[in-house]
């Protein structure tokens, strides 16, 4: 384990501000304008964004044969730490990229079950400070960065005010276990340009994702955010590509044989897309970050055996393998502050594995 401390978390104060709070009771936030122009995107990476954008939907609708893989760490809390990551997944995307398609996970919010630190966009400094304008600036300028390495991004929406600061830099989205059955974020993916992965409820319970795909397929009129700040009501479009992500339940894994043909069979009867992801960690690892790579292999032998709708994975890897608590002495530089991760060297191990079985 690296014992180099982060450069971003050498400020960190008393953490019981964590749960009392922020003392102000309002701070103005930039303008989604203003951020898309301070932190602008120009026509070659606008371009780059498009068609990594349709490189994951070829693969999510069958045009592809290669594997989409979202890789990375389970939160950002770090930029410094994230873009070392980025540097790495870019060298070794360029090895693989006739057999997988690796997109980075750039998570900068992260849902709670009662409280607790609520990612980069919420608090960048991890003092409870609750800095959400540099918050955000510093996720858009992350997402950024990694995209300019010539990575697909990859995020969770949590909150939909957000989604306008970020939107036009993502490639794929999760909408999570918690917010699946939410009509907000239901109308929120059917707003968006890029590919949603819509996850089975923590029950386990698939059925709530595939009614999330049929609701972010149609049109919907929407309360939002234009990008001036001004409240408006809004006519999506509807997102066509949209998927299931099969992340488990209740402790119990859903991602073996049995469970996918039955999800298959569900999907195909409600006349939904039935190619699935399978997020390795969270219920399907039973809470163990070791055991992704025992998902992994038994998910990409499914596929050998001919299993051509399993076309996606998701794993939470960083830099060093685990997690650590947030303190107010020195932390460890690229381990994750959230879920525990495989490290950097487990990672290359398994997706150069997972090259070798696609060819």
């Amino acid at each position: 384990m690296n014992a180099h401390v982060s450069p971003a978390c050498t400020t960190l104060s008393n953490l019981a501000s964590l749960t009392n709070g922020p003392t102000n009771s309002s701070q103005p936030l930039p303008l989604p304008a203003e951020l898309r122009r301070s932190v602008g995107i120009d026509s070659q990476l606008n371009a780059q964004i498009a068609h990594q954008r349709q490189a994951v939907q070829r693969i999510l609708n069958g045009q592809d044969n290669r594997l989409l893989v979202v890789v990375g760490p389970c939160s950002i809390h770090d930029p410094h730490a994230a873009l070392e990551y980025a540097d790495r997944l870019a060298a070794l995307s360029e090895e693989v990229s006739e057999q997988l398609l690796p997109v980075m996970r750039v998570y900068v919010e992260k849902p709670r079950t009662t409280v607790g630190w609520k990612g980069l966009a919420y608090d960048p400094d991890l003092d409870g400070s609750g800095d959400m304008p540099k918050g955000i600036s510093l996720s858009r300028e992350l997402m950024h960065a990694v995209a300019s390495r010539g990575l697909p991004v990859a995020t969770e929406l949590l909150q939909p005010m957000l989604a306008p600061y970020l939107d036009d830099l993502l490639s794929w989205v999760a909408i999570g276990a918690r917010t699946t059955e939410s009509q907000l974020h239901r109308e929120l993916a059917s707003d968006l340009t890029a590919a949603v992965g819509f996850k089975n409820a923590t029950s386990g319970d698939v059925q709530v994702a595939i009614d999330a795909m049929q609701a972010a397929a149609h049109s919907h009129q929407r309360f939002a955010m234009n990008s001036e700040g001004r409240p408006v009501m809004q006519e999506t479009a509807g997102n066509p590509n949209t998927h299931v992500v099969l992340r488990g339940g209740h402790g119990e894994p859903n991602y073996q044989a049995h469970h996918v043909r039955a999800a298959v069979n569900t999907l195909r009867d409600a006349g939904q897309n039935p190619r699935l992801m399978v997020d390795c960690s969270h219920a399907n690892a039973r809470k163990d970050h070791r055991r992704q790579s025992e998902v992994m292999l038994d998910v990409l032998a499914q596929r050998k055996a001919g299993d051509a709708n399993l076309v996606a994975l998701m794993l939470e890897s960083h830099l060093y393998e685990g997690k650590q608590a947030l303190s107010p002495n020195a932390m460890r530089y690229g381990v994750s502050v959230t879920d525990a991760c495989v490290s950097w060297e487990t990672t290359e191990r398994l997706l150069k594995t997972a090259a070798e079985r696609m060819s």
